[in-house]
């Protein structure tokens, strides 16, 4: 994805070797176009399969389609490569390939990589994860939208049809975005769905090392963000340091345990990036910094409120899936909102013009 400062590739190999406080790994197979998974194979050579916990994602078809910009690769659902009969041989083949590449036999967890409007309706997609589940290529099934924010009503309108399926799903949630995944929340409880929250690090803001004027490389991703996101964040930081310290926590540890605290979160994967520059941290820091969070949570009742409060962003950008203000045709990433999710809305009590729009840079 291009964040920060490219590192040589047994360091990175070492940083992703489970053990030392982590025991998660999370990959997806359309990074580097199978790269990525090549990369955590050779990270859990010798780990014994008991020790780790590895989540794949499939979805884009970095095969037979062709890449979009920072879109990605087409979904595999695209109607330009091929119709809802071949959806359940196309993702047992997806599977089956990530996982030779990563060098074992099963997932522990396989997600839906960003999936279009049809990923997330499509009871031929959602049969066809669970039978992969059924047949052993993966111990549980989930959902994670992207690459942007947003998806919210669809997400939950997933959960709505395939909630008895669906184990887990991702989203972009932190101190400082805690909109409009927080929407998200009561159906995740409601149909018992774990979620993992990634991002959780703020675009790097709570790693301590991206400042006002930090210069981010040309093709890092975090150049898409709007605005003056990192003085903004960092002044909001500034805020929240006296919560902080008063826990023993770092800032990334306040932003992992406010994440955490938050109905259905199990998990939190903040992106560890080699910034650049003399005042870069190491990533290894950072990752030790993640591995020694405290299992409990130590924030309380007030700490969180105030956290809220400094962190508030409703309404701070146009959101994707679908949204109100989009009238165009359905993309990958973006479609109408149609009347069955305004129906689902309002099941929902979420108003999609007030609590969905653009209101603010």
């Amino acid at each position: 994805m291009h964040f920060g400062e490219e590192i040589e590739e047994q360091r990175l190999i070492e940083l992703l070797r489970p053990g030392n406080g982590i025991d998660t790994l999370i990959t997806a197979d359309a990074y580097g176009a199978g790269g990525a998974d090549e990369i955590v194979g050779q990270s859990l050579a010798g780990v014994p399969r008991d020790d780790y916990c590895l989540v794949g994602a499939v979805g884009h078809d970095f095969y037979e389609g062709e890449r979009r910009g920072a879109k990605g690769f087409q979904r595999f659902t695209d109607a330009e490569l091929r119709g809802p009969d071949q959806y359940a041989g196309y993702l047992r083949m997806a599977t089956e390939r990530s996982l030779e590449r990563c060098g074992v036999d099963h997932f522990d967890l396989l997600l839906l990589h960003n999936p279009d409007r049809i990923g997330y309706t499509s009871e031929v997609v959602w049969k066809a994860m669970a039978q992969l589940r059924e047949e052993g290529l993966t111990g549980q099934i989930g959902v994670a939208p992207g690459p942007a924010n947003g998806f919210t009503l669809d997400i939950i309108d997933c959960f709505e049809r395939f909630g008895e399926m669906i184990d887990w799903a991702m989203v972009i949630l932190n101190p400082f975005e805690p909109w409009p995944s927080r929407l998200v929340l009561p159906a995740a409880e409601r149909y018992d769905v774990s979620l993992i929250a990634r991002v959780v690090d703020y675009g790097g803001i709570f790693h301590g090392d991206v400042a006002p004027g930090h210069d981010f490389p040309e093709t890092d991703h975090r150049r898409y963000r709007p605005g003056d996101w990192v003085e903004s964040g960092s002044a909001k930081l500034e805020q929240l340091r006296p919560i902080a310290e008063r826990h023993g926590l770092t800032p990334l540890q306040l932003a992992c345990q406010w994440t955490l605290a938050q109905s259905m979160v199990h998990c939190v994967a903040p992106t560890l990036i080699q910034e650049g520059g003399d005042s870069a941290r190491a990533v290894e820091e950072k990752r030790a910094e993640l591995a020694a969070l405290p299992s409990e949570i130590v924030l309380t009742e007030g700490d969180i409120a105030e956290i809220n409060a400094v962190g508030e962003n409703a309404g701070c950008m146009a959101l994707k899936g679908a949204a109100p203000g989009y009238d165009g045709d359905a993309v990958a990433d973006q479609w109408p909102l149609d009347d069955q999710l305004v129906k689902l809305a309002a099941r929902w009590e979420i108003d999609p013009d007030a609590q969905l729009r653009l209101l603010h840079a």
